[in-house]
C-alpha cells in the first residue's frame, strides 16, 4: 500500500507532562485546500520540550509535535492546482487566517486568529503521514539534503528576529545564550555583515561550540560580572542584543550591556514575567524588539543562508532518532546538551 493509500499512521502525542508516545490512528481526510504529506524528517525544538515539560505558555497537553519537518507530497486536495505529487517541501507552520489586519499588512505571523501546525493544531509533522494547508508549503532545493532542510524552519526565526532588528551591517551584536535558535543566530549575524559578536552561555561545550561557527568571543553567563566581561570584548556597548533565554537575568545583563539608541531583541520564549527598568531605557532610548517565528521572505532568507554554505548542518544536528524512539529523542533535546535534534521516519 502507497502512502497515499494507507489507512493508518504512526503518530507522536505529547500525552501528560514528560510522557512521549507513538500511536497508531486512521490517516485523516484531505480537505480541498491542503496536501498529503509523508515525513522524512522532523526537528525536535526547544518550545516542544517546554511544552513536554509543563511550561510553555501557548501550547497545552496533549499536543501533537512536528512544525520543523521535511517531507513529499503524496496527494494533493480538489482545489489545489499549484503543487505536484512527490514534490519535496517544508511546512511554514504559522496558519494565519488571512483576514485580519495583521495579515493585510504583512504581519501574518502574529495573526489575530492564529493557529500553529505542530504546536497546539489538530496536526503536527512527527507522523508517517500529515495534513497541512498546501498554501503553507515552500519547496525544498533539490541541492539540499533533508538534514539541511530541516533547518529551514528554525532559522527563519532568527533571520526574522535580524529583520526586525534593523541594519546590524558594521555593527556590535550579542547573543545570549548558545543553543539551536541562538546558533542560527550566530549564522545569520555573520551573513548580514555583523562586525562584532559576542555570544554568552552557562556550558562551556556550547562556548566552545560558538567559537568553532564564527563568533569573535564567548563569556561565561554565570559569571556575576557577564556584562562587563562582554563590553570589554567588544571595546564599547553592543549595538544590539539578542536574548535567545530570555529570563531575569539575561534581560538584566542586555540591560546593562546595550549601548545608548541600541536595541533588545526578545528571541526566546520568557516563561515567566521579567521586570523592566523602564526609565533606564527610555533615558538612554533605547528599544525592546519581540520577534515572533517569521513570515514568508524570512524563509527564502534561510533557504538562501543555508544553500550558501552559512550553516554547518553538521555541527548544528548533534543526533538523529528513530520516531519508534521519540521518547528517547524529546528527553536527550531536553536535556540541554544537545543541539538539534532529529526524528526520522
Amino acid at each position: 500500500m502507497s502512502s497515499s493509500t494507507a489507512r493508518s499512521r504512526r503518530r507522536v502525542i505529547i500525552s501528560s507532562p514528560d510522557v512521549v508516545e507513538v500511536v497508531t490512528e486512521d490517516v485523516p481526510e484531505i480537505g480541498p485546500e491542503e496536501a498529503l504529506v509523508s515525513m522524512l524528517v522532523s526537528g525536535v525544538c526547544g518550545s516542544d520540550t517546554h511544552a513536554m515539560h509543563g511550561h510553555h505558555p501557548a501550547m497545552k497537553l496533549p499536543y501533537y509535535p512536528g512544525h520543523e519537518v521535511v517531507g513529499i507530497v503524496e496527494a494533493v486536495g480538489s482545489n489545489v492546482t499549484d503543487l505536484s505529487v512527490g514534490t519535496r517541501v517544508t511546512p511554514e507552520p504559522t496558519l494565519p487566517c488571512g483576514h485580519c489586519k495583521m495579515c493585510h499588512t504583512n504581519r501574518e505571523n502574529v495573526c489575530e486568529n492564529l493557529e500553529f501546525f505542530g504546536c497546539g493544531f489538530r496536526e503536527g509533522g512527527m507522523t508517517d503521514l500529515f495534513t497541512v494547508r498546501a498554501d503553507r508549503l515552500h519547496v525544498v532545493p533539490e541541492d539540499m539534503s533533508d538534514l539541511a532542510a530541516a533547518l529551514i524552519e528554525p532559522l527563519a526565526t532568527p533571520v526574522h528576529a535580524v529583520r526586525l532588528a534593523g541594519d546590524i551591517e558594521g555593527k556590535t551584536v550579542v547573543i545570549l545564550g548558545a543553543g539551536t535558535i541562538a546558533l542560527l543566530l550566530l549564522a545569520t549575524a555573520k551573513y548580514r555583515g555583523a562586525r562584532t559578536i559576542v555570544m554568552t552561555d552557562v556550558l562551556e561545550s556550547k562556548r566552545d561550540l560558538a567559537l568553532k561557527l564564527g563568533a569573535d568571543a564567548v563569556v561565561d553567563a554565570a559569571d556575576p560580572d557577564v556584562a562587563a566581561l562582554v563590553t570589554a570584548e567588544l571595546d564599547e556597548t553592543a549595538d544590539f542584543v539578542f536574548d535567545c533565554v530570555s529570563i531575569q537575568p539575561t534581560f538584566d545583563s542586555a540591560v546593562d550591556m546595550i549601548g545608548k539608541g541600541g536595541t533588545i531583541v526578545i528571541v526566546g520564549i520568557p516563561r515567566k514575567p521579567i521586570l523592566v527598568p523602564m526609565a533606564t531605557l527610555q533615558d538612554r532610548q533605547n528599544r525592546i524588539q519581540g520577534a515572533a517565528t517569521y513570515i514568508a521572505e524570512d524563509y527564502a532568507d534561510a533557504i538562501e543562508i543555508i544553500r550558501s554554505g552559512g550553516v554547518s548542518v553538521e555541527d548544528i544536528i548533534s543526533s538523529t532518532y528513530p520516531m519508534t524512539e521519540a521518547q528517547d529523542a524529546f528527553m536527550a533535546s531536553a536535556g540541554g546538551r544537545e543541539v538539534k535534534v532529529i526524528i526520522t521516519a
